[in-house]
């Protein structure tokens, strides 16, 4: 049951919360409220003084921001990012070791942009954030948590691997290789040299920029003279891109059929994915893009 919030308090929120700069409607301020205030009482009925001062106990400002980055505000992402991506890189860092923490705030970003790891548009983790702790607090238990769904995931894989010794493992028959699997694999090189070939050349730049030459985001937007958020998000949209036509090229120039497709990806995992001579090319004119600016 939605708990109806009086407009005035409603309005009054909205403008301690200061959501006027991220260009969030009272309206719109409104419903997460509602949603808050759902998710703390369920169906009760708090009453009017709970509810109030369960209100104004939010953190109202940080609130408004997570909203205007779930809506797409480009004011709200560049706030965000100058406020938290440094402190998000060595949470994760502490959390994860340095080897493996830029990955771990990298993909968070993703998420918190509602990109998950396959480059699929999903829910923003912003719109999971009510305002009851800081944003800060939230974000830290958000990469913890992520670690040890990680590790996890590695453990069940180990826990496996330990059962399976070698001295007690039951002979079976091998399942015969796919005969398609090299064709498979092959022809998801081509569709991937293929889609990245059609890129813009800036495009591919910056892919060559992050997955070959390791730059940081931060370095990324130092190069190309844009925000740190804008390096991100057109980052995470360019895989999209490729992603998207790679799935053309295997479809239409090849003709898989969907089941073919998840098979070649699924493949080429196993083998150690694609590999990156052309973003290598470019990688090797990025030095000069970087000495001219």
């Amino acid at each position: 049951m939605r708990q109806d919030i009086d407009p005035a308090l409603v309005a009054r929120l909205h403008a301690r919360a200061k959501a006027i700069r991220w260009s969030i409607a009272p309206e719109r301020f409104g419903d997460v409220l509602a949603r808050a205030v759902a998710k703390r009482f369920g169906d009760a009925d708090p009453g009017q003084p709970a509810l109030i001062s369960f209100l104004e106990a939010l953190h109202l400002e940080d609130l408004a921001l997570a909203i205007g980055c779930a809506d797409g505000d480009e004011l709200a992402w560049e706030t965000f990012v100058s406020r938290y991506r440094a402190d998000l890189a060595r949470a994760a860092s502490a959390i994860a070791g340095p080897g493996q923490g830029r990955d771990l705030a990298d993909s968070l970003f993703a998420e918190l942009f509602g990109v998950d790891a396959r480059g699929a548009r999903h829910r923003p983790l912003f719109d999971y954030f009510h305002g009851r702790s800081r944003l800060s607090t939230w974000l830290h238990a958000l990469l913890s948590q992520r670690h040890v769904d990680t590790l996890r995931a590695s453990r069940r894989t180990s826990s496996l691997d330990e059962m399976e010794r070698p001295d007690e493992m039951v002979p079976v028959t091998a399942e015969p290789p796919d005969p398609d699997r090299s064709r498979l694999v092959t022809a998801l090189q081509h569709a991937f040299d293929a889609a990245l070939a059609s890129l813009e050349p800036n495009d591919r730049l910056r892919l060559a920029c992050y997955h070959v030459d390791g730059l940081t985001l931060a370095e990324i937007a130092k190069l190309f003279r844009e925000h740190e958020a804008t390096a991100s998000r057109k980052l995470t949209k360019i895989r999209q891109l490729l992603r998207q036509r790679i799935d053309e090229q295997l479809t239409q120039s090849h003709g898989f059929a969907p089941a073919q497709v998840r098979q070649c990806y699924e493949y080429a995992l196993e083998d150690g994915g694609v590999h990156l001579t052309g973003l290598k090319l470019v990688a090797g004119n990025s030095v000069e893009v970087k000495d001219s600016s």
